[in-house]
C-alpha cells in the first residue's frame, strides 16, 4: 500500500521526492563546531535529535495523551558519502492523533514538527499514517549520534544521501526500529535496539521491499 504522507518534506528534492512548500526553509551558514552544529547562529549540541523528540512528545501529550509517534527524520548538513561529521540541518518528528468530536464521529490528524535551530514549525493534515508501527512503547537504546558513528565505521558503501529516518516499518518480519541512512536506491540500517548494522531491510528479511524513507505530502 502506497504511503500517504511525506516526511522530511523541505529537502527531499535532492532524492527526487516532491517537497512541501509550506514547510520549506533551508538553513544557511551552517558551521560544525566539535560535537555541535551552528544552525542559523544557534548552537545545537550532539543530543539535538533526542531533545527534539522529547520536546515534541511532550507537546503531543498536552494535545492528546493517546498520540502515536511514528517517525523521526534527520537531514544532515553534508552528503553521507562525502566528508561528514554528523552535523544536522533539520529534525522532523511525525505523530498521529485522534480527536473525538462527539459520540459517533472523530477526526484523525498526522502532525509534523520541523526543527531548524531554535525554530519549530508545526504542520498537520487530516489522514492516517501507514506502513509504520508506533514507536511509543519501543525502547530506543541507540541514539542518532551512536547510529551515525556505526555507519561511519562499517565497511559498507555509503549512500549518496543527507536523509536519515528512525522508524519501525511494517513488513513480513517483526524487526526492531531502525535508523535508516539512505535514499530510494540504497540504504544502511542500524538497529535502534541492538546496534547491528546491515545493508538489508530487516523488516523484509533482506528482500529490500517497501519504501525505506517516510513520506509527507
Amino acid at each position: 500500500m502506497k504511503k500517504l504522507f511525506v516526511i522530511l518534506a523541505s529537502l527531499l528534492l535532492a532524492i527526487g521526492i516532491s517537497s512541501c512548500s509550506s514547510c520549506s526553509r533551508p538553513a544557511s551558514g551552517d558551521v560544525a563546531v566539535a560535537d555541535s552544529v551552528l544552525v542559523d547562529s544557534v548552537l545545537v549540541d550532539s543530543a539535538f535529535v533526542e531533545k527534539a523528540i522529547n520536546l515534541d512528545k511532550e507537546a503531543m501529550f498536552l494535545k492528546n495523551a493517546n498520540y502515536r509517534w511514528f517517525e523521526t527524520g534527520v537531514v544532515l548538513k553534508n552528503w553521507l558519502d562525502e566528508e561528514n561529521d554528523g552535523s544536522i540541518e533539520m529534525v522532523v518528528n511525525v505523530f498521529q492523533v485522534v480527536e473525538v468530536i462527539d459520540s459517533t464521529s472523530f477526526d484523525t490528524y498526522v502532525v509534523k514538527f520541523q526543527h531548524i535551530g531554535e525554530d519549530v514549525i508545526e504542520d498537520s493534515v487530516h489522514g492516517f499514517w501507514v506502513e509504520d508501527y508506533p514507536l511509543n512503547e519501543e525502547v530506543i537504546k541507540v541514539s542518532f549520534k551512536e547510529a551515525f558513528e556505526k555507519v561511519q565505521e562499517v565497511n559498507l558503501p555509503k549512500p549518496h544521501t543527507r536523509q536519515v529516518v528512525l522508524r519501525k516499518q511494517v513488513g513480513p518480519v517483526d524487526a526492531n526500529p531502525q535508523w535508516i541512512f539512505g535514499n530510494l536506491r540504497e540504504q544502511i540500517y542500524v538497529d535502534a535496539v541492538t546496534g547491528a548494522v546491515s545493508k538489508d531491510n530487516p523488516a523484509f528479511g533482506g528482500l529490500n521491499l517497501g519504501t525505506p524513507l517516510g513520506e509527507w505530502p
